[in-house]
């Protein structure tokens, strides 16, 4: 019998809570309209955006964090040996 009860109880239980959770999109349904306070919103938000992205500075050239640790004779790239061209062995090992 409290095994009856128990089972009853979480089963009364779970009902409200599945209840609460927010009805997902379905892949193919049609999205939902959008209301005109939510159109605002996002020109607000849009425009501020836009005005956000003029205070950025322009990258005056390529930037070097690590250009004090070197040393200032060093090359800034290492330049690779051209490598030998091979030509095919007289007698191939196999």
């Amino acid at each position: 019998m409290r095994v009856l009860c128990a089972v009853a109880m979480i089963a009364l239980l779970a009902g409200p809570a599945y209840a609460q959770t927010a009805p997902i999109q379905k892949y193919g349904d049609p999205d939902k309209e959008k209301t005109q306070g939510e159109i605002e919103a996002e020109k607000r938000a849009e425009k501020a955006y836009q005005r956000s992205l003029g205070n950025v500075p322009n990258a005056s050239g390529p930037v070097d964090p690590w250009g004090n640790v070197r040393s200032g004779d060093a090359q800034k790239t290492a330049a690779k040996p051209a490598p030998e061209k091979r030509s095919k062995p007289a007698n191939p090992p196999n």
